[in-house]
């Protein structure tokens, strides 16, 4: 009885920091409220490029440029378009991976917060862009459809109605393909994030929505139930590190 009794006093600190993750959150983001201040915004792109460098993140984006041009070749110079393009970050390591090999490319980052495409702008001034501040759906593409939509880290921030929407939208408004790199709810991810970022987080938006994205995150089993009430039957699912889903649609 003691016994067990020590067992609960040592876990009883504990409890306030356990959570369920069986069932997504619906938990709103700070990230996602109005009037945030710009150099607010500015801390988290920084440190979320940075957690994507680290973490692989930008390495899973470029797995999926990568598996469409296979199947997608083109002489012709790319159009790669991503929504929720944030600070624009994920554009310029495609960027990067294009240059490396002579893909010629030109891209599209739309984000519907001007704070964030302001800041894309700042730190994306190499990169044969077009930056449209708009929500994706009321979109007005400069030119024909991009090639190639993607996103990353994007869908976690809608509803699973929502996102059939932006799947239906991504599947009529490009040419090739689409791909989309987001995060897998899973308690190891969701703790392992949480402990770095107190660590070295200098950001409260960071610290604050980096959990509580993964917790807003979808499981493989529920990517697929998404897919298939969507009417999006042929496509590729593939589990990456650290706890992301890369789902690859190629157009016929």
């Amino acid at each position: 009885m003691v016994q067990l009794l020590g067992r609960d006093l040592r876990w009883k600190p504990l409890l306030p920091y356990m959570i369920n993750l069986r069932s997504r959150s619906y938990q709103k983001e700070l990230l996602d409220s109005d009037n945030i201040p710009f150099a607010d915004i500015r801390q988290n792109m920084k440190e979320l490029n940075n957690i994507n460098t680290l973490l692989g993140g930008h390495a899973v984006s470029v797995k999926g440029l990568a598996k469409i041009l296979q199947y997608a070749t083109n002489n012709q110079q790319l159009v790669i378009c991503e929504i929720g393009c944030g600070g624009g970050d994920n554009l310029l390591a495609l960027a990067k991976w294009c240059g490396k090999r002579n893909i010629k490319a030109k891209f599209i980052g739309i984000d519907m917060k001007e704070t964030c495409i302001e800041f894309a702008k700042e730190q994306c001034t190499a990169l044969d862009a077009e930056w449209i501040t708009a929500d994706y759906l009321k979109a007005a593409f400069p030119t024909d459809k991009p090639d190639i939509i993607f996103s990353s880290l994007f869908c976690h921030h809608f509803s699973e109605t929502d996102l059939g929407i932006m799947l239906q939208w991504m599947r009529a408004h490009c040419s090739k393909g689409f791909f989309i790199n987001d995060l897998h709810r899973h308690p190891v991810a969701f703790y392992f994030i949480k402990f770095i970022t107190r660590l070295f987080s200098r950001s409260y938006l960071v610290k604050n929505d980096a959990p509580l994205s993964v917790a807003r995150g979808f499981t493989k089993k529920e990517w697929k139930n998404i897919l298939k009430a969507t009417g999006i039957n042929q496509y590729h699912l593939n589990w990456q590190w650290a706890f992301r889903h890369l789902i690859i649609y190629i157009n016929e």
